[in-house]
């Protein structure tokens, strides 16, 4: 069955750009390294709760805008071994593509995929 890993973060609105720059970067090296699919979403209705919500998850300021992602793996097995070259390809170090949002406050995990239509 098929894999995804999903991410959520607040990125200040000026970065959009910057963001996308680093995004199609990230989504190269996933792809060589296994992943089928890379998703960006720029947040656009995205409501504060009370309790619980994307912003408040993220500690999203007035100047960032919520942005929600994932990349679907055929396996967990490819999904394993391609993170590790991920994170060991130099074009996902800091030095050469740097987060354009505060990385502290980024939420991920792995999931095993239930539906898929």
């Amino acid at each position: 069955m098929s894999y995804a890993d999903g991410f959520v973060a607040a990125v200040p609105t000026d970065n959009k750009e910057e963001y996308i720059k680093h995004a199609k970067i990230a989504a190269e090296v996933f792809k060589e390294q296994g992943a089928l699919k890379v998703v960006e979403t720029w947040g656009d209705d995205v409501p504060e709760g009370e309790l619980t919500s994307f912003p408040l998850a993220v500690k999203c300021a007035g100047n960032e805008t919520v942005v929600f992602s994932w990349v679907v793996w055929p396996s967990k097995e490819v999904r394993d071994s391609g993170w590790q070259a991920v994170m060991d390809d130099p074009r996902m170090h800091p030095d050469q593509n740097p987060m354009p949002f505060d990385s502290k406050r980024l939420i991920y995990g792995g999931f095993n995929i239930i539906l898929d239509r």
